[in-house]
């Protein structure tokens, strides 16, 4: 499923509304070059889930920021700098995975460690309107029914 978005404002509304569906256990993988707007959309999600006034710091260098929201822990990774895909693991990935939310930015980095049913989202630019996007969605998973409960698809 394809979307076309105009804006930094739409970006952070759709990051908004799946906020008010992920669940315990969901993975939100996050694809797209730099620049593009993946932190963009993961600032707006872990405001959505946890307070408006929320620092949200990049986790460039940390790789991990973590969030307490009311329903579980809220993981931001950023894969960049991972040298390895079993890197991941010294990061708290299995934990991160089955108990709580994770977004990923740079999920290829994980390579086979990404769960298969994970929300895959790849942001690109719009060569026509430089503060357009193309949002693409894509999932193994029981993705596609939620995203009907928010209209997205």
């Amino acid at each position: 499923m394809k979307i076309e978005i105009k804006n930094q404002n739409e970006t952070e509304e759709i990051a908004q509304r799946l906020a008010t569906i992920a669940e315990p256990g969901d993975v939100i993988a996050l694809h797209g070059d730099l620049g593009v707007g993946k932190s963009v959309f993961s600032r707006a999600f872990i405001r959505a889930m946890t307070s408006p006034d929320e620092e949200v710091p990049s986790p460039t260098f940390t790789l991990v920021q973590i969030y307490e929201t009311e329903a579980c822990e809220l993981y931001h990774f950023d894969m960049y700098r991972l040298d390895a895909p079993e890197d991941g693991l010294e990061l708290g990935i299995e934990e991160a995975f089955n108990d709580g939310i994770s977004l990923i930015e740079w999920p290829s980095k994980l390579g086979a460690y990404l769960p298969w049913d994970c929300l895959n989202i790849k942001i690109s630019h719009n060569p026509a309107d430089q503060n357009a996007r193309h949002f693409e969605f894509s999932s193994q998973g029981r993705w596609l029914d939620r995203l009907k409960e928010i209209a997205l698809v």
